[in-house]
């Protein structure tokens, strides 16, 4: 199996029952889209529907955290992208971004995976075959550059250092 670099999902379209109070992509439905663009490379990994019910295996999300950059309105076309960062036998460690047609950033994401067995449910171990893909997905990768928004803190910056780390209890 070959993999590009980045991975690139198929178009995928702004439905109108996700628009929000003010008229555009409510903050959920842009986690459905990078979900929707993970399960298109998830399907090349082998880590399909099919093997999911052969082997009672899945992947659950431990970590996900968006940055939206730009609105996105009903009938916008978008897709997502997929950046395998770091992996071992267990998880995974990757970045997505949202791109418009029109070539403008809408979000991106940085996400811990995992793989799990739904009867514990329990964190376990991936099959060698499974491994195998992700190794040939990271060797693709690896010649991509660590994107700048990958392992950003959330916080209010402030101007005055010495309040910074402080709770304010009312």
């Amino acid at each position: 199996m070959t993999f590009k670099a980045p991975f690139f999902s198929t178009p995928m379209v702004v439905e109108a029952q996700w628009l929000d109070f003010n008229g555009h992509l409510n903050m959920a439905f842009y986690n459905v889209l990078f979900d929707r663009g993970v399960d298109q490379i998830f399907d090349q990994l082998g880590l399909n529907a099919e093997y999911r019910t052969a082997t009672g295996n899945t992947t659950f999300s431990a970590e996900f955290h968006l940055c939206y950059i730009r609105e996105l309105y009903v009938s916008d076309w978008v897709q997502a992208t997929f950046q395998l960062l770091d992996h071992d036998e267990k998880s995974f460690h990757f970045y997505q971004e949202l791109w418009h047609e029109d070539g403008w950033l809408a979000a991106t994401g940085e996400g811990l995976g995992l793989h799990i067995d739904r009867s514990g449910p329990n964190v376990t171990a991936m099959p060698e075959d499974i491994r195998a893909n992700f190794a040939k997905l990271a060797e693709a990768h690896s010649k991509m550059r660590r994107p700048e928004r990958v392992g950003r803190q959330m916080g209010i910056r402030r101007k005055n250092r010495k309040n910074r780390g402080k709770i304010n209890r009312i």
